[in-house]
């Protein structure tokens, strides 16, 4: 058994991919694990990865022969993951030399189920860095706490969890994009104890990634916040969520400025779809409206012009286009 697994789930990352295994080979935690998932790329990207392996013995590759994004890659990593403890690394990021022991050994010294990473974003168009803050001042966390936090990402979703944790509560399946975001709640919630470490994860922005290009995927986060919906509903039923209508409450209101967010990003970038994608995404954000609880909409949201959960998609899109166009008029 090794003390980490690496999980790196990649799709014609070769421009990227270097940068990301060097960073690996070079820690100085060598007792990890580096499973590679090839998601039937059509690039160089399998080849520089068995290049990899053929040097080094803690590279594990698995290629897959169809295209099913992140979150399916991924489940195939875990099911050879030999690991302690599991992260994952995105294949155009990379960690700092240190990274993986400060993040096992914060564990292991705290007794924690889950370390998190420090999250430094790195702009690549401008060069800019800056770390991510998270919004609280604590350094240690019950489970339940850090599940709390991470519903509108307080605390961000970057970490090295128990095994037997992340096996249990696998990559959700049901959107290609944002997968991680519902399955780091969950790790959160069912850890005993969540700690910050002091190991880095270095965040690529660029607009190559596929959360910064106008894809109709970017929409597939709605699809993700109904699912979580319902893994919350079913949470609080076996008991494990205290106060749930509580939390049903603040993640509604979550859900639903996401929704508005999600038909801003459309009104500004409508003319990047085709006709067939805009009547996609407008009946997503439609379908949508349907399964918004109103009687959860905090008064002092939905009152506010742009923010009222319609039920009517045709009456949402007047007030939105116009709440939207006075919104540029304003600024």
């Amino acid at each position: 058994m090794s003390k980490i697994t690496v999980l790196v789930a990649i799709f014609n990352a070769e421009k990227y991919l270097h940068k990301c295994l060097d960073s690996l080979v070079d820690q100085t935690l060598q007792d990890i694990q580096i499973v590679c998932i090839n998601d039937c790329s059509t690039d160089s990207s399998r080849s520089i990865v068995e290049s990899y392996a053929s040097k080094d013995k803690r590279f594990v590759l698995i290629n897959l022969d169809e295209n099913k994004g992140q979150a399916v890659a991924r489940n195939k990593g875990l099911e050879v993951a030999d690991g302690e403890y599991i992260t994952m690394l995105d294949s155009d990021d990379w960690f700092d030399p240190d990274s993986l022991e400060k993040a096992y050994f914060a564990a292991k010294n705290s007794d924690a189920d889950c370390a998190l990473f420090r999250l430094v974003q790195y702009y690549e168009e401008n060069g800019r860095v800056e770390e991510y803050r998270n919004r609280t001042d604590k350094i240690s966390f019950t489970g339940e706490d850090a599940f709390r936090l991470s519903l509108d990402w307080s605390l961000h979703g970057l970490y090295i969890v128990k095994a037997d944790i992340h096996k249990s509560y696998p990559y959700d399946t049901s959107c290609r994009l944002y997968s991680d975001d519902n399955t780091t709640r969950l790790h959160y919630l069912h850890s005993r104890k969540v700690v910050l470490s002091d190991g880095c994860y270095c965040y690529r922005k660029h607009s190559d990634s596929m959360t910064n290009s106008c894809s109709i995927l970017r929409f597939d986060y709605m699809n993700a916040n109904l699912s979580m919906k319902k893994t919350l509903i079913a949470e609080g039923v076996k008991g494990y969520i205290s106060n749930i209508e509580e939390v049903l409450d603040m993640y509604e209101n979550h859900r639903w400025l996401n929704v508005v967010d999600a038909y801003w990003y459309y009104w500004l970038h409508k003319s990047n779809f085709s006709r067939e994608e805009c009547m996609e995404i407008e009946r997503r954000i439609a379908s949508m409206l349907h399964t918004i609880e109103k009687k959860r909409i905090a008064p002092s949201l939905k009152w506010k012009l742009g923010y009222y959960p319609f039920r009517s998609y045709v009456i949402f899109r007047f007030v939105e286009n116009l709440y939207f166009s006075l919104r540029r008029l304003i600024r």
